[in-house]
C-alpha cells in the first residue's frame, strides 16, 4: 500500500498539471486580447499628416495639420471629391480664382486673404500653401464653395467629411466594450467605448460587426454588445455655403434656335448677307466669322460691322459674332494662361460686340490641348461674366466627345454659357487618311446623347453640315475634298453613279472606279437631313446650326423651318 500511495500522488498531480495546461490553453484561446494597436500605422499617417475618412471609408489621400490646428486638404482631394467647387489654379501665376455670375474671386497663394471684385476678405488661416509640387487648401476655405460637414480630431489626426447622406443603421453599445482591428477577440483594439456610445453599422455578421464611431474609427464589435439596430437619414449641419449657391441667371430664347454660319474671310463677305441667306426659311440667327486671335496678348483680327448688324436686324435675324483660334497661328496656352492675355481678349471682344450692336458670341475654338484646357475653361467662366452684365448671348462649339478633348469640360460650359453647340459633323476628316461620312447618324446621335450627361437639352444646339466629302483613293492615299450638298449631287449626276441607301448611315452612298482610283462619296441631301432633324426633334434640343450657309440645297430648308416651328 505504502508503494502506491507515491504512484497516485504522481499521478494526480500529472493530471493537475495537464488540467492546468490544457485551462490556459482554453482561455488563452478564448480570453479577449488587450493589446492595443498602432493608430497612427492604422491610419498610415506620420507627422503632420491626418487621415482623411470621406463618408465611411479611409482614402488613400492624406491632410495636413498646420501648427495652429487648421486642416489642409490637396487640391487633388478638391478635384476629385468637390467638383463643384470650380477652383481655378493658376500654378505659373501662384493663383487661385473662382468665378461668380458677375464677379472673380482671387487669391494669391500663401496669404491669408481674397478678393471678392475689389473687397479685400480676410482669414484668420494661411488660405493654401505649396508642399513640394503639392498644393494644400484649408477644409475652411473649401466651404465657402460646397456644401458638406466635417469634424476634425486629433491624437491621431484625422478628418470625417461627410459630401452627402443617406439613410444609414446605428446602434448603441450596452455595455462598455472595445471597438478591434477586426472581427475576433484576439485582434487588437483601436478605442475603447463606453456603453450608450453611438456606433454607425457598416456590415452585419453572424457573431460581429463592421462599424464606425462618431470620430471616425473603423472596425468591429461583437453583436452581443449592441443595442437595438435603428435607421436615420442625417442632414447637414449648415445647409449653405457662402459662395455654393449662387444662381447663374443666362439667356434662354423662347424659340428655337435656327442659326446658320456665314462664313466671312474679309470685309468685303459682309456684303454677302443677302445672297448667302436668300433661300433661308425659318432663319432667326446668323453666325458671321468676323473674330480670330492674333499674336499671344489676347488681340483679334475683327471684320465685325454695324451696317451687317443693322441689315441682319431688319431681316429679323440675331447676329451671333464668330470667333476662332485657327484663321491665325498662335500660341494658345500663352494666351489662355496668362489672366491678363484672358482679360485682354475679353475687352478686345467685348468692345467689338457692343460697338456694333453685336447681339451674342460664339466661341469657335477648336485647338484647344489638353494642357490648355483647364485655362480656356476659366477664359469660358470669365468671359460670361461680360456677356451677363451685357445681355449678351454667349454660345460654344464643341465637337463630340466621342472624339475626345475632355478637357473643354462641357459640364463647365453648360453653367457658364447661354447654350453649347455640339459640331456633328467632322467624322471624317479629309486629311485623316480613311474614307467614310461626314455626319453618319450614330455619330450624330451619340454626340447629343452624350453632351446631353453634362448639357441641359434646353441649352444644347446641334450643327449639322450642309456639306460633305468627295473622297478619292488611289493606292494607299486617301484624300477628301469638301465640297457642297449641290456640289455633291451634281458630281454623282454628272458622272452617272447609282446610290444606295445606307441603313445604318442614314445616307445616299455612292462610288465609282476610274483607272487606279477609287471615287466614294456619302451624300448630305434632303433626306439624310430629315433623319438628323429627327432624332434631334426626339431629344428636345434648344435648336439647329448649320455649316454653312451657301453650300445647301434649298429644299433642306423648309425641313429646318418645320422643326423648328414643331411640327
Amino acid at each position: 500500500m505504502k508503494k502506491i500511495i507515491p504512484v497516485l500522488i504522481a499521478i494526480v498531480l500529472i493530471i493537475i498539471i495537464v488540467g492546468v495546461s490544457f485551462g490556459r490553453g482554453i482561455v488563452e484561446k478564448y480570453s479577449y486580447s488587450q493589446e492595443k494597436a498602432d493608430l497612427n500605422e492604422y491610419f498610415g499617417i506620420a507627422g503632420d499628416e491626418a487621415a482623411i475618412i470621406m463618408q465611411n471609408e479611409v482614402i488613400e489621400d492624406r491632410a495636413r495639420v498646420s501648427a495652429d490646428g487648421t486642416f489642409y486638404i490637396t487640391y487633388d482631394t478638391v478635384s476629385d471629391y468637390f467638383i463643384y467647387t470650380r477652383l481655378y489654379v493658376n500654378e505659373e501665376e501662384n493663383t487661385i480664382r473662382y468665378v461668380l455670375p458677375d464677379r472673380i474671386l482671387s487669391y494669391n497663394i500663401g496669404e491669408s486673404s481674397y478678393m471678392d471684385g475689389e473687397s479685400e476678405n480676410l482669414c484668420d488661416y494661411q488660405i493654401a500653401f505649396y508642399e513640394g509640387d503639392t498644393l494644400y487648401i484649408a477644409i475652411d476655405f473649401i466651404r465657402l464653395f460646397t456644401i458638406f460637414d466635417y469634424e476634425t480630431f486629433r491624437e491621431p489626426n484625422r478628418i470625417q467629411i461627410y459630401t452627402a447622406y443617406e439613410e444609414r443603421q446605428f446602434a448603441e453599445t450596452e455595455k462598455d466594450t472595445q471597438i478591434r482591428y477586426q472581427g475576433g477577440v484576439k485582434s487588437e483594439i483601436l478605442k475603447e467605448v463606453e456603453a450608450g456610445e453611438k456606433l454607425i453599422l457598416l456590415e452585419q455578421m453572424e457573431t460581429w460587426s463592421k462599424v464606425k464611431t462618431t470620430d471616425g474609427f473603423i472596425g468591429y464589435v461583437e453583436n452581443k454588445k449592441l443595442g437595438e439596430v435603428q435607421t436615420e437619414t442625417p442632414s447637414f449641419l449648415n445647409n449653405s455655403s457662402m459662395y455654393g449657391e449662387l444662381e447663374f441667371t443666362g439667356i434662354s430664347k423662347d424659340y428655337k434656335i435656327n442659326m446658320g454660319w456665314h462664313q466671312v474671310s474679309g470685309s468685303a463677305g459682309n456684303s454677302t448677307l443677302a445672297e448667302f441667306t436668300a433661300n433661308a426659311k425659318g432663319l432667326n440667327t446668323i453666325s458671321p466669322t468676323w473674330f480670330y486671335l492674333t499674336g499671344n496678348e489676347g488681340n483679334i483680327v475683327s471684320f465685325a460691322s454695324r451696317d451687317y448688324v443693322d441689315r441682319a436686324h431688319e431681316m429679323g435675324l440675331e447676329v451671333w459674332a464668330l470667333a476662332d483660334d485657327f484663321t491665325e497661328e498662335v500660341d494658345r496656352y500663352a494666351i489662355f494662361s496668362s489672366s491678363q492675355a484672358r482679360a485682354n481678349l475679353i475687352q478686345n471682344l467685348m468692345r467689338e460686340v457692343l460697338d456694333c450692336g453685336i447681339d451674342g458670341l460664339n466661341i469657335d475654338f477648336e485647338k484647344i490641348d489638353e494642357k490648355t484646357g483647364k485655362h480656356f475653361v476659366e477664359f469660358i467662366r470669365e468671359l460670361s461674366i461680360e456677356c451677363r452684365k451685357n445681355g449678351i448671348v454667349l454660345s460654344v462649339d464643341n465637337y463630340p466627345i466621342s472624339g475626345g478633348a475632355i478637357w473643354y469640360n462641357r459640364r463647365e460650359q453648360g453653367v457658364y454659357a447661354d447654350y453649347v453647340i455640339v459640331m456633328g459633323y467632322d467624322e471624317h476628316w479629309g486629311t485623316g487618311g480613311t474614307a467614310g461620312s461626314v455626319s453618319s447618324i450614330d455619330y450624330v446621335e451619340d454626340g447629343i446623347a452624350e453632351t446631353l450627361n453634362y448639357v441641359p437639352a434646353e441649352k444644347l444646339i446641334n450643327g449639322i453640315p450642309f456639306y460633305t466629302r468627295i473622297w478619292k483613293t488611289t493606292g494607299t492615299e486617301v484624300t477628301g475634298e469638301s465640297v457642297g450638298m449641290k456640289a455633291a449631287a451634281d458630281f454623282v449626276a454628272d458622272n452617272g453613279i447609282q446610290t444606295q441607301w445606307l441603313e445604318k448611315e442614314c445616307q445616299h452612298y455612292g462610288e465609282i472606279q476610274k483607272g487606279d482610283t477609287l471615287y466614294q462619296v456619302w451624300l448630305e441631301d434632303y433626306d439624310s437631313v430629315q433623319v438628323k432633324l429627327s432624332v434631334m426633334k426626339t431629344y428636345d434640343l434648344a435648336g439647329v446650326a448649320e455649316w454653312k450657309l451657301g453650300l445647301e440645297t434649298p429644299d433642306v430648308w423648309d425641313l429646318i423651318a418645320d422643326y423648328c416651328a414643331g411640327e
